[in-house]
């Protein structure tokens, strides 16, 4: 096991061509090494071929910019409320609370582990009947690249005449009937951080159909300055815009993105193969009909509670020091070995057993809703039942200071049970093939 190389999750993976060098290298001898550029105006023509529909791309700094972003220019302000997947990484939801309004946080359903079109509409509704107000906005999130039902989020959202944010940061390049996530809202975003399906080092995009807003946002990302010979500004903004830099290792990344996807499918195909027979071990796919077309961008599986992994009887009996699946010297020192909402015993025991065996594997992640950050002081101020494909489920409403809840229990139960492999470019078939060896042995 030592002499084999760490396997991580998600890797960058450069051009065989070095073609990315080639970009950066024209950045530092024409000494463009600024927010623009031509690197800069060249990803996201790129990316506008890419994604289609005629639409217009804002390259910026973070995937969680263009959230933000994507949220001031449909109008959300203090006392507003956004209503956001609650299954997601922290970049969806907290973009809602720098603009000072407050989200409202939706559970999944079960086939895509995304939102719920059904429990997303009771929602608006239960919203409006005590605001007096529609949401803002609506936030559904291609968790780990799996598009969400947008035919019906786009269909609820029309009806109630609420603009739609796409996270499609974890979607690059999945699919819906055929069309690119991120192009069927009022905005699209895009990230490109290291670990994602293409990089620019660190940076995003934001995605619109409209020029004019195309324009505001553009505005907005290079600290709104008015066209005066010196600086004037009328608005506030921010300084969102992506190097010149990071822009040429986009540009580079865009000749291989498809190669990206390809492969990223393939990992999929082998980890449904080789643990297709594994009892207790469930891979996470996509829907079977035809509408989806996720990239995959990380393999996840679920395993059963009654599933016995060796040191089982040792997890979360000691304090994290360090950061796990993130960059290490950037997180507070745990205070505790537990929370009160955290995977099982056997997930965390194959978590530990697969890293002392050179692996990267990582809980999914945990809901919103169930946050610190966002749950403290909430209480349960409701419930209901909502109809999905002709099978009642009850949902609870949770209210608090910092955010509201509309939970079904999927997502904290995915949570409890699920977990992430690697499926990179640098993932190998021997690769693929020496996760799964590790995973069997691992088990009781």
């Amino acid at each position: 096991m030592s002499d084999r190389k760490r396997i991580y999750l998600c890797l960058a993976h450069m051009s065989e061509a070095g073609i990315e060098q080639k970009y950066i290298k024209e950045a530092f001898d024409t000494n463009w090494v600024v927010p623009l550029g031509p690197n800069v105006n060249g990803f996201e023509k790129d990316l506008e071929e890419f994604v289609g529909e005629g639409k217009r791309v804002v390259a910026l700094s973070a995937g969680t910019a263009a959230v933000h972003l994507g949220l001031l220019n449909c109008g959300v302000g203090p006392g507003d409320e956004v209503i956001v997947q609650s299954f997601t990484f922290c970049a969806s939801s907290h973009p809602i609370t720098y603009l000072g309004a407050k989200p409202v946080f939706v559970d999944s359903e079960k086939e895509t582990w995304n939102m719920d079109p059904e429990l997303l509409e009771e929602a608006i509704k239960n919203r409006i009947a005590k605001t007096g107000k529609t949401p803002k906005a609506i936030v559904p999130v291609a968790l780990y690249g799996m598009p969400y039902r947008i035919d019906k989020i786009m269909e609820i959202a029309d009806r109630y005449e609420i603009p739609v944010v796409e996270d499609a940061a974890e979607g690059f390049g999945s699919k819906f009937k055929g069309q690119v996530l991120g192009t069927f809202g009022k905005y699209g975003v895009l990230s490109f951080n290291g670990n994602k399906m293409i990089t620019t080092s660190g940076g995003g995009a934001l995605i619109t159909a409209n020029e004019n807003e195309w324009r505001e946002i553009m505005m907005y990302a290079t600290q709104y300055r008015e066209s005066y010979p010196y600086y004037q500004h009328e608005k506030i903004g921010y300084n969102y815009r992506m190097s010149n830099i990071c822009a040429g290792i986009g540009r580079g990344q865009m000749t291989v993105a498809n190669d990206h996807i390809a492969h990223h499918k393939h990992v999929q195909k082998l980890y449904e193969e080789l643990l297709n027979e594994v009892p207790g071990i469930h891979v996470h796919s996509q829907p079977d009909t035809g509408e989806y077309d996720s990239n995959y961008w990380l393999c996840t599986i679920t395993i059963d509670p009654e599933v016995k992994i060796k040191g089982q009887e040792n997890a979360y009996k000691t304090v994290v020091t360090g950061a796990v699946g993130g960059a290490a010297g950037v997180i507070h020192a745990a205070s505790s070995a537990v929370t009160d909402c955290q995977p099982n015993e056997n997930v965390e025991a194959l978590r530990v057993f697969m890293d002392q065996a050179g692996i990267e594997a990582r809980p999914v992640w945990k809901p919103m809703h169930k946050q610190p950050v966002y749950n403290r002081g909430a209480a349960q101020t409701g419930h209901g039942v909502v109809e999905s494909d002709g099978v009642c489920q009850t949902y609870g409403i949770w209210e608090g200071p910092a955010g509201i809840a509309y939970v079904n229990g999927v997502s904290e139960a995915i949570f409890k049970v699920g977990m992430c492999l690697p499926a990179g470019p640098y993932v190998t078939d021997e690769d693929v093939k020496y996760i799964v060896e590790t995973i069997k042995s691992a088990i009781e």
